[in-house]
C-alpha cells in the first residue's frame, strides 16, 4: 500500500515540471517607441496647403465680370504686399495700396465690348449713371470671387492632399485650412481696407497717358472721395481713350495750379533734354527747376551742351551744383529763359518766388582743400537769412533752390518749399519748423555713372502742382524711368498731409510753436520712395534695388 502514495506523487511531479520550467524563461526587454515629431507633419501639411491653394487660384479663381462697357477678369493672386492691380491695355498698369493682405486683387481690363461703348458714344448722356453701373458691376463680381476663390482654395489643397496624403482624412484637413487662411486674408483686407489708396496710384506704362488717368491736382482733391467713384471714373476715361483708337486725349491742365518741373543732376546726359523737352509738353509746364549738377568737370568745352536750355520755351530756374563750374554758371545766365540763382538771390517766375544759393564747392577742383558739410550749413544759413529778409520786405519766398540736402535744411522755417538734389535719389521730408524739403533722383540717370553699375541708374524727375492763388504745393506726380538701355516708366501720385481727404490745413512754417517737434515722413505720401539723408554725408545712398553712384 505504500507504493499508491509514491506512485501518485510521482505523477504530480512530472506535470508541474514542464510548467514550471515555462515560467523560468527570460521575460523579453520593455523599450519605448518613439513619438514621431509633429512639426515635419505640420511643415509638410502647411506647404500642401499653399501650394494646393496657389494652384487652385490659378486654374479657377477668376472671373470674367462685365464693368460697364469693359469685359474685365477679376483674380486673387498671392502676395506679400496685398493691394490692388489694373491692368489697362495697351496702356499700362496701375498699383494700388488698396489693403494688406497676402493675396492681391488682379483686374484685367480684357476688351471694350462694342456695343456697349457704341450706346455711351451715341448717348453721352448715359455716363452720368456710369458710376452708378459700375459700383454694381463691381459689387456683384466682388461677390462672385469670393465664392469661386473660397472654392478654387478648398478643391485644390483637397485635391493636392489626396495625391500626397492618399487618404481622406488630412486631404480634409488641408481643404479646411485653406479655407480657414482664405477668410483670414480676407479679413485682413477688410480691416485695412484704404478706399482713398486710389488718389496715390502708381502708373506705369505709356507716360503720355499717365496724366489724363491720374487727373489733376485740384480735381483729385476735391472730387474723389470714394474708391468706387475714382473706379468709375476710370473706366470712363479708359473707354474714351479706346475710342479715339489712334490718339491719346491730351492733358488738360488745371488752370488753377502752376506746374513746376524740378530736374537734377543731369551729369552731361544729352538724352536728358528731350525727356525734359517731353515733360514741358505733356504737363504744359510752367518752370523748371534745376536744382544742379548739370554737368560734370564744369569745363569751357562742356559748355555746349547746355545750349538745348535755350529751346525748351519755359522759364528755366538754375543754382550751381558741385560739379558746376563759376565758368558754367556765366554761359547759363546769357540765355534769356534762364534765372541764375545764387547767394540768396530772389525772383519772381511764372508767378511764384523763387530764392537759392550755388554750391560752394567745386569737386572738379582738386586744388582746393573741402569745406564739407560745414561749407554747405554755412551757405544755407545765408539763404535762410537771405529769406528772412525777403519777407521782412513783404516779398515772401515761396520755393528756396539750392543743390545740397544739408544746405537747403538750414532753411527750415524760413520758406513753405525747399528743393535739393545730389543724392541721385528722391525722396520728401518734413523739417522740425514746417518746411518741406522734396529731394530729387539724377534727371541724368547719373550720367556716365550708368555704365558703372550692373543695373544703370533710372531716370528721375517730378512735377509740383502749386494752387495759383495760395502758393501752396497741393500735389506731385514722380516720374521714375527705366535707366540706360531700358524703356519701363513710372508715375506716382502724391498728395501732402493736408490735402488728404477730411485733413485740417497744416501751419505755415514759422507759425507754429517756435520750438521743433521732430523730423518726420510726410504721411499723406503712402508711396514716397524713402526719406532725405541728414547733414554730414556727401555720398548718395540709391534707392532699394538700386545701386549707389559713387560720386555724386
Amino acid at each position: 500500500m505504500a507504493r499508491a502514495p509514491l506512485a501518485a506523487l510521482d505523477r504530480l511531479l512530472n506535470r508541474t515540471a514542464p510548467r514550471v520550467r515555462r515560467t523560468r524563461r527570460p521575460l523579453p526587454a520593455l523599450e519605448l517607441a518613439a513619438r514621431p515629431s509633429l512639426w515635419p507633419r505640420a511643415l509638410g501639411l502647411t506647404a500642401v496647403v499653399l501650394a494646393g491653394a496657389w494652384l487652385g487660384l490659378l486654374v479657377v479663381g477668376s472671373v470674367r465680370v462685365p464693368v460697364g462697357p469693359m469685359d474685365t477678369t477679376m483674380a486673387l493672386r498671392p502676395s506679400l504686399s496685398g493691394g490692388t492691380k489694373i491692368n489697362v491695355a495697351p496702356l499700362g498698369a496701375l498699383a494700388l495700396d488698396s489693403h494688406v493682405a497676402p493675396v492681391r486683387l488682379d483686374v484685367d481690363v480684357d476688351r471694350l465690348d462694342p456695343a456697349r461703348s457704341r450706346a455711351l458714344v451715341d448717348h453721352p448722356e448715359r455716363l452720368s449713371g456710369l458710376q452708378d453701373e459700375v459700383a454694381q458691376d463691381i459689387e456683384h463680381g466682388t461677390l462672385d470671387l469670393a465664392v469661386r476663390s473660397g472654392v478654387a482654395v478648398v478643391a485644390g489643397a483637397t485635391a493636392l492632399g489626396l495625391a500626397v496624403y492618399r487618404r481622406a482624412r488630412p486631404a480634409l484637413a488641408a481643404g479646411g485650412l485653406a479655407l480657414t487662411l482664405l477668410a483670414a486674408s480676407g479679413a485682413s483686407a477688410y480691416a485695412t481696407w484704404n478706399p482713398d489708396s486710389v488718389l496715390e496710384p502708381r502708373f506705369s506704362g505709356l507716360l503720355s497717358s499717365a496724366p489724363s488717368l491720374v487727373g489733376n491736382a485740384r480735381s483729385i482733391v476735391t472730387e474723389f472721395d470714394v474708391y468706387q467713384q475714382e473706379l468709375a471714373r476710370l473706366v470712363t476715361n479708359v473707354t474714351k481713350l479706346y475710342d479715339t483708337a489712334s490718339t491719346l486725349p491730351a492733358y488738360q491742365p488745371d488752370p488753377s495750379t502752376i506746374r513746376v518741373l524740378h530736374v537734377s543732376d543731369i551729369h552731361l546726359n544729352p538724352a536728358s533734354w528731350k525727356i525734359i523737352g517731353s515733360l514741358v509738353e505733356q504737363y504744359k509746364v510752367n518752370v523748371i527747376v534745376d536744382s544742379g549738377d548739370t554737368m560734370d568737370h564744369g569745363t569751357a568745352a562742356e559748355n555746349g551742351f547746355l545750349d538745348p536750355v535755350g529751346d525748351l520755351g519755359v522759364p528755366y530756374v538754375w543754382v550751381r551744383g558741385n560739379h558746376d563750374s563759376r565758368t558754367t554758371q556765366r554761359y547759363l545766365d546769357r540765355f534769356r529763359n534762364v534765372h541764375v540763382l545764387d547767394d540768396g538771390r530772389a525772383e519772381t517766375v511764372a508767378g511764384l518766388r523763387f530764392a537759392g544759393t550755388g554750391d560752394p564747392q567745386f569737386t572738379p577742383d582738386r586744388a582746393a582743400v573741402p569745406g564739407g558739410d560745414a561749407a554747405e550749413r554755412l551757405a544755407g544759413a545765408r539763404l535762410a537769412t537771405a529769406l528772412r529778409d525777403q519777407r521782412a520786405a513783404g516779398t515772401p519766398v515761396d520755393i528756396a533752390v539750392a543743390h545740397e540736402p544739408a544746405a537747403a535744411r538750414e532753411t527750415d522755417g524760413t520758406v513753405p518749399l525747399a528743393l535739393c538734389g545730389h543724392l541721385h535719389h528722391e525722396g520728401t521730408e518734413i523739417l522740425p519748423y514746417g518746411t518741406r524739403l522734396r529731394m530729387e533722383g539724377s534727371t541724368g540717370g547719373s550720367g556716365l555713372r550708368a555704365v558703372e553699375h550692373q543695373y544703370p541708374a533710372p531716370v528721375e524727375a517730378s512735377i509740383l502742382y502749386l494752387d495759383r492763388d495760395s502758393h501752396r504745393l497741393q500735389a506731385w506726380d514722380e516720374i521714375r524711368l527705366g535707366g540706360l538701355g531700358q524703356t519701363t516708366a513710372e508715375v506716382s501720385r502724391h498728395l501732402p498731409r493736408e490735402n488728404q481727404p477730411g485733413a485740417t490745413p497744416a501751419p505755415s512754417p514759422g507759425q507754429g510753436s517756435g520750438s521743433p517737434s521732430g523730423s518726420v515722413s510726410d504721411s499723406g505720401s503712402r508711396t514716397a520712395s524713402g526719406s532725405v539723408s541728414g547733414p554730414g554725408s556727401r555720398t548718395a545712398s540709391g534707392s532699394p534695388g538700386v545701386p549707389s553712384p559713387t560720386s555724386p
